[in-house]
């Protein structure tokens, strides 16, 4: 309804480099994203074919080693990677940070032998990952996960399954975790599975109120045999690596909710501004120019939160506090955004004709995902006033 275009966001990135990346990451969406991705949401098509490209242009790897096929990039720079890719298209965005969670514990915790050999596949060959922690009966308390990898000589044998999987059935390769020991979060160990291996099946993909292109699905392991130079870190190390792997996941999914977010405030702002009721433009009301600022500031908010997570990362820092910060605000205010964009297209707002209802159902899953916000905020509180008495 308006020839008013969403200006690109001005970004503060450290290098010249860094510049360039994104300025190709905006040439890619507007080529490749952002022109099917409603038609391909709604069809619920998986854009594996955006996959490859990003691979090809070395976009899969970004926060990784380069001597590994990885970009040398700090989180900082990944993360408004990820804002980009997230606001034209939350399946792309999501599922790149999906994968880069998937990396994280061979990059972090594999023997040089295992990454020399892997990881070069897996940050620009080409491949897709996914990260199995989540069970049916397993959530929140994911120490108390029930798959189980028995050893058999040189090979371990995995049954059980796991729910939730994003890229579940597609995946060329799962980073998996499962108990070899004892009770609780002692007894757990990570396995780098193929995602061909004997035995391992997808069920139907679950069926989502959004990101209908983003497959999630259960997998079921049926005595999948796994080689001990798959086994990533030391036995019983595997929860470590899973809540390491989260602390720089949960950032990914703040950048991701900042994009769609974003994406929702474009929306509606040329919408306000070409929609005219009562003789002049709807955006000239100050009830919705309050709205609007209110939405701006929100996505301002949390960019700034989720980057000064990043630095922390990135000078080697703890940061695992504010990264639960960071993905409960910016998860929580892309919730709100959405909504409030889908009220000021009004009735419109409420139709498939236009992407704000679209952007108000993914954001819901943001909420939930990589530990839910009330998880988030007991990180935080554990951080502010310890454990809970038991």
């Amino acid at each position: 309804m308006s020839d008013r275009a969403p200006q690109p966001v001005e970004r503060q990135l450290p290098t010249e480099e860094s510049q360039d990346l994104v300025a190709l990451v905006r040439d890619i969406v507007q080529r490749e994203i952002a022109p099917k991705a409603a038609e391909e949401e709604d069809a619920g098509h998986f854009p594996r074919d955006v996959f490859t490209l990003l691979s090809a242009s070395g976009l899969l790897g970004l926060p990784y080693d380069s001597a590994h096929g990885g970009g040398d990039q700090p989180y900082e720079v990944y993360l408004q990677v990820l804002e980009e890719l997230a606001a034209a298209r939350l399946t792309v965005g999501l599922g790149v940070s999906v994968h880069s969670l998937a990396c994280h514990a061979l990059a972090g915790y594999g023997t040089k032998a295992q990454q020399a050999e892997l990881l070069p596949a897996m940050l620009g060959g080409g491949l897709l990952g996914a990260y199995c922690l989540s069970e049916p009966a397993s959530g929140s308390d994911a120490a108390s996960l029930r798959t189980k990898a028995v050893r058999d000589g040189d090979d371990w044998v995995i049954t059980g399954t796991k729910a939730w999987i994003t890229h579940g059935g597609i995946a060329d390769f799962y980073t998996v975790l499962a108990r070899t020991g004892q009770e609780g979060a002692r007894g757990i160990t990570a396995f780098l599975v193929p995602g061909d291996a004997p035995g391992l099946n997808a069920a139907a993909p679950e069926k989502k109120m959004g990101m209908k292109g983003s497959p999630t699905a259960q997998l079921h392991f049926d005595g999948v045999r796994v080689a001990d130079d798959r086994r990533i870190g030391d036995e019983g190390q595997g929860f470590a690596i899973a809540l390491s792997a989260l602390d720089s996941g949960r950032l990914g999914i703040a950048a991701c909710a900042v994009g769609l977010a974003q994406a929702a405030l474009d929306e509606a702002v040329g919408y306000a501004t070409g929609r005219r009721q009562f003789g002049k433009p709807i955006v000239d009301f100050q009830g919705l120019r309050f709205l609007l600022a209110d939405m701006a500031t929100r996505i301002e908010a949390g960019r700034a939160l989720y980057l000064a997570a990043a630095r922390l990362r990135d000078a080697g820092r703890p940061f695992s506090q504010q990264a639960a910060m960071a993905k409960l605000f910016c998860t929580d205010a892309a919730m709100q955004v959405t909504i409030d964009a889908v009220q000021v297209l009004g009735g419109y707002g409420y139709t498939a004709d236009f992407p704000a209802e679209r952007y108000m159902r993914e954001a819901k899953v943001l909420q939930i995902v990589e530990g839910t916000n009330q998880i988030q905020r007991m990180v935080i509180a554990r951080h502010l006033a310890g454990p809970e008495s038991r």
